[in-house]
């Protein structure tokens, strides 16, 4: 957004951070998607248990036996996974929402499509069948040449 000389600014606009929401959406799609693999779990395992066996035999323990810092901090990504993981939700399922009103969007033209030609196969057959056919212009081709034949007899 450019501002304009010819206004003043709003103050409202200055004390609030800028942010792309949809730089923010991608990037939260991206962690959604790190949390949900194995790597992430077996980074975790392993970061906990250097953590715990650091505290637990190292001759500088910053962190004590109950691990309230552990505690603390694998709270405070959980707070923040949560919230990432259901915003990569809302846009996936926006995207979905998307995606099926294409989808019925081509179905219904299909279905027009469809229903179109099958009129026009209609229409054919019925104009086929209104037109004389080879077999049919012989026999009554031979039907009247028996008649004439039949005519001169008698």
């Amino acid at each position: 957004m450019t501002e304009r000389l010819d206004q003043p600014r709003d103050v409202t606009m200055r004390l609030r951070p800028h942010y792309d929401p949809e730089a923010f959406g991608r990037l939260s799609e991206q962690i959604a998607r790190f949390l949900g693999t194995a790597r992430f779990l077996v980074y975790m395992t392993v970061f906990v248990t250097v953590w715990m066996a650091w505290n637990a035999v190292a001759p500088f323990r910053f962190d004590p036996y109950p691990f309230i810092f552990l505690t603390l901090m694998l709270s405070l990504q959980a707070s923040y996974a949560a919230p990432l993981i259901l915003l990569a939700q809302n846009r996936q399922a926006d995207r979905d929402r998307v995606q099926y009103d294409q989808d019925r969007t081509a179905a219904e033209r299909n279905q027009a499509e469809i229903e179109y030609l099958t009129r026009e196969i209609a229409a054919l057959r019925i104009a086929i069948g209104e037109t004389a056919t080879r077999d049919y212009i012989r026999s009554e081709l031979q039907r009247l040449q028996e008649e004439l034949g039949g005519s001169r007899n008698q």
